[in-house]
């Protein structure tokens, strides 16, 4: 009795091991992908195109155009400054074969950003993922 005891527990061993690593490569996996294509922080800076500060100097949005180069069309970024943290930064807008820009604050904490009505802070657009 005491043999099959012993060989039980290394089985339980290998088998939480092993269950840790598959728990591991599946996470690593999923920030993987979150990683290469739903973080907006990893989006190209861009050349500054315009600004508009929100009715009540609460944010303000600044939009940058970028140039993916011979292959790529241009693509409009648009960051919400937080003004009264520090100016804090935030990705909210992001939409490839734009060059322009119009910014238009419709209350308070709503923006519109190339026909696209965004509720700020929260709201977020990204033409990957519509």
């Amino acid at each position: 009795m005491g043999l099959d005891s012993g060989v039980d527990t290394e089985r339980k061993v290998v088998f939480a091991v092993l269950g840790f690593f598959v728990v591991c490569v599946i996470a690593f996996g999923v920030y993987g992908v979150y990683w290469a294509f739903y973080d907006m922080d990893r989006l190209p800076e861009g050349e500054f195109l315009t600004e508009e500060p929100s009715p009540d100097g609460k944010y303000t949005v600044r939009a940058y155009v970028t140039n993916g180069g011979a292959t790529v069309s241009y693509a409009v970024r648009g960051e919400l400054v937080y003004n009264d943290k520090e100016n804090k930064t935030k990705n909210i807008y992001w939409n490839y074969r734009d060059e322009t820009a119009e910014i238009s604050w419709t209350d308070q904490d709503t923006v519109v950003i190339n026909g696209v009505s965004l509720d700020v802070p929260g709201d977020e657009f990204d033409f990957r993922h519509q």
